[in-house]
């Protein structure tokens, strides 16, 4: 079998890549990037990973000179694309920053101008992708996950599944703080949102829910990360366990004077540390994957440091610097599809009315049964008013940028940007799209 990845080139193609040693569902591995030097960095840490002392199994590599030699023959295609890269992303902070709203890669004005930028060549992709591979499966990495996700099922249906890890990885955060197997027979929870705006539910084990008695220890949020950064008083109040991007919007000013007294934002430091990697990578070759491996080390530390700080500063727990949480979920999901063995994956899907405020077509995250039909949404219960409100008004804001991508409507635009919560006045967002070229 054939998975090709498009954004070969992205700093996280080797933990792909590890999690499929050993495994003969796939056979070949195709990178496609329209940086070459970054694609060939990653071919070389990948040469280091195919000759471990392992033994295992190892897809072949190759990498692919366009995007239709790319896609052709593919089953499985993972879109992990970032359109301006890393330097695009520290324009998207900085411009909304100087205008003192949150500049952030997915959430707020930082991820509406990512989305505008990005959804033009996912929507390009999605077609070629008909065109030259209509038989293939496509799993999305590209941010913002939820509305590139809706654009491209515009062209390729169902066939097009969005994913991101920080669902499944607050369940099982949870769970273990609640004294649950997440793995055993039994366990099961509930799950509602779009992509990085959703609540746990309820966790239950043997028909229990454990969400409650949870929610009233303090102790034991203590413990995982979306306790600590969201504190027991007010998840006591919201009565779930929400998403840790919902951080920036309940938290908003410390989210904001955290990010503003940081000494660089996150892209600008990702940028940095990557520029870094890829030079001294291409120089030695023979050393890039021990430069690979450090990189992403000290990558995982910082993930959310401003957040971290804003709650006090701690530290983030060392099972949580592995790393591979997107590839451990888009590989769950390949292989149901695969082999037909059903399981349930919190994923990014055309809804179908399983959430009752939104219609059928909207793309929203919830539990989805997986097997070789593809993904079925599951059951939900209905959001509260609280949740409603936002999820309505988040996708609306999705859907103005969908319009504005595809026709060049600024007035849509202008909506996409002054709709969001995160930004405070339609003039605002007017002299962003400005800044942005619009």
């Amino acid at each position: 079998m054939r998975l090709t990845i498009l954004g070969g080139g992205g700093f996280r193609v080797p933990l792909v890549y590890r999690a499929l040693l050993g495994d003969p569902t796939v056979t070949e591995v195709v990178l496609y990037d329209t940086d070459p030097r970054r694609l060939r960095v990653v071919g070389a840490v990948l040469d280091t990973l195919r000759a471990g002392p392992s033994g295992a199994p190892a897809p072949s590599v190759r990498l692919a000179a366009d995007l239709d030699d790319a896609l052709r023959g593919a089953d499985f295609v993972f879109s992990a694309i970032r359109v301006g890269g890393t330097a695009g992303r520290v324009r998207d902070e900085q411009l909304p920053l100087a205008e003192g709203v949150l500049g952030q890669e997915t959430v707020g004005a930082g991820g509406v101008l990512y989305g505008l930028r990005t959804l033009p060549v996912a929507v390009a992709v999605a077609e070629r992708v008909k065109a030259v591979a209509p038989g293939a499966w496509v799993i999305n990495f590209t941010n913002p996950a939820g509305m590139v996700t809706e654009a491209m099922s515009r062209v390729l249906g169902p066939r097009v599944i969005g994913i991101c890890d920080s669902p499944v990885g607050l369940v099982r955060r949870a769970a273990r703080a609640a004294g649950a197997d997440p793995d055993a027979p039994g366990f099961g929870y509930d799950y509602i949102g779009l992509n990085h705006l959703g609540w746990l539910r309820s966790l239950t084990a043997d028909g229990r829910d454990l969400l409650p008695g949870l929610l009233a220890d303090p102790a034991a949020l203590s413990g995982f990360e979306e306790g600590r950064l969201f504190g027991p008083a007010w998840l006591a109040a919201l009565g779930s366990l929400p998403n840790e991007y919902l951080h920036y919007y309940y938290f908003r000013r410390e989210a904001l004077a955290a990010v503003r007294s940081a000494p660089a934002t996150r892209g600008a430091f990702l940028d940095r540390q990557q520029s870094a990697f890829f030079a001294a990578a291409d120089a030695a070759p023979a050393d890039a994957y021990a430069l690979w491996d450090r990189t992403r080390r000290e990558r995982e530390e910082t993930y959310m440091a401003e957040n971290r700080a804003a709650t006090g500063g701690w530290a983030r727990d060392p099972h949580d610097l592995d790393g591979g949480g997107y590839d451990r979920v888009a590989l769950a999901l390949m292989r149901a599809i695969a082999r037909d063995e059903r399981t349930v994956l919190i994923l990014n899907v055309p809804g179908g009315g399983a959430v009752s405020c939104l219609d059928p077509a909207a793309v929203v995250e919830v539990p989805c049964e997986v097997g070789a039909f593809g993904a079925r949404p599951l059951p939900v219960a209905p959001p509260d008013e609280h949740q409603a409100g936002l999820m309505l008004t988040l996708k609306s804001v999705e859907r103005a940028a969908i319009e504005a991508a595809a026709t060049g409507s600024r007035t849509a635009a202008l909506r996409a940007l002054a709709l969001h919560p995160l930004v405070d006045s339609p003039a605002v967002a007017d002299r962003l799209l400005t800044a942005a070229g619009w």
